[in-house]
């Protein structure tokens, strides 16, 4: 079977062991992850750092599935100074990222922007020194946004949506609100908020803390239309013929057709069944 196919299974069989997995047990609190600084890199930068076919090292796996602590560690490095050891996650992205508070970003004497993780069009530029070479990205360097990462189960459970920006509450030694922290939403999150090391220490916060959602924007404030409630039927084709080996629920959610038609030897995810099951679809099983 092709290496794709399998990473599509595997990734889909880890989504549904964390679909079974209910968040309940915080009883509509949310756990607080403190991130450090720490950085995202492409395979091609991995290579320039550490040499030719070079692959990560996991050290101890995160919180969110799939990602871990690499052993792996690079200099930042600044107009006004540098940060050593700076802990590499992996697996490798399609672009690198570097994420640093604003006392890290004094102490390097650069002025990155606030941005929701993924987000580096336009960031600051930043040089990574590594074993084997060094690396200037030119753009890349940000101050990550507090945000939420939830499955679609936690989302219909606060009754937030993907984007949307919420206000939080932090009890403790030292209470504290934040504001314009961002909903993430996907089947391979757990729940969690993610702050970084400034906003944990202005609350005194250590892993462990847990937050309460008090405010949640609203779709006027998204600028965000709601969404028609019946689509007519006749604007969608009646059925659709799948020929690829694999049919996850990615493929399901792009397919706008009430009826899915595949070959007998198509493999069907256990997800795929359950997005289908979910959006009233028919699965046609089809001879060869």
């Amino acid at each position: 079977m092709q290496e794709n196919l399998v990473q599509k299974i595997v990734e889909e069989v880890l989504q549904q062991v964390l679909k079974n997995q209910p968040s309940s047990q915080y009883d509509g609190k949310i756990p607080i992850g403190v991130s450090a600084r720490h950085v995202h890199l492409a395979q091609a930068e991995v290579e320039q750092l550490f040499g030719e076919n070079y692959q990560l090292t996991p050290k101890f796996e995160l919180s969110q599935p799939g990602q871990f602590a690499a052993e792996e560690t690079v200099v930042i490095a600044g107009p006004k100074g540098s940060i050593e050891r700076v802990r590499i996650l992996g697996p490798a992205r399609s672009l690198s990222q570097v994420e640093i508070s604003w006392t890290d970003a004094m102490k390097l004497g650069m002025k990155p922007p606030l941005r929701v993780s993924g987000d580096i069009k336009g960031s600051s530029p930043v040089t990574l020194i590594g074993p084997k070479g060094s690396v200037v990205l030119h753009e890349g360097l940000i101050i990550a946004q507090a945000h939420i990462h939830m499955s679609p189960n936690d989302s219909a459970r606060f009754q937030v949506a993907d984007g949307q920006s919420v206000q939080i509450k932090i009890e403790g030694i030292r209470p504290i609100i934040l504001s314009n922290v961002i909903i993430r939403v996907s089947e391979r999150y757990r729940l969690e908020m993610h702050i970084d090391t400034d906003e944990a220490n202005a609350g005194l916060i250590q892993q462990g803390a847990v937050a309460e959602i008090i405010y949640a924007q609203t779709n006027e404030q998204m600028n965000v239309k709601e969404l028609p409630a019946i689509v007519r039927q006749a604007d969608k084709a009646s059925s659709y013929h799948f020929d690829k080996k694999l049919l996850s629920q990615v493929e399901v959610l792009e397919i706008e057709a009430q009826e899915i038609v595949v070959p007998k030897k198509t493999i069907v995810t256990a997800l795929a069944y359950d997005k289908i099951r979910e959006l009233n679809k028919r699965l046609t099983i089809r001879s060869e």
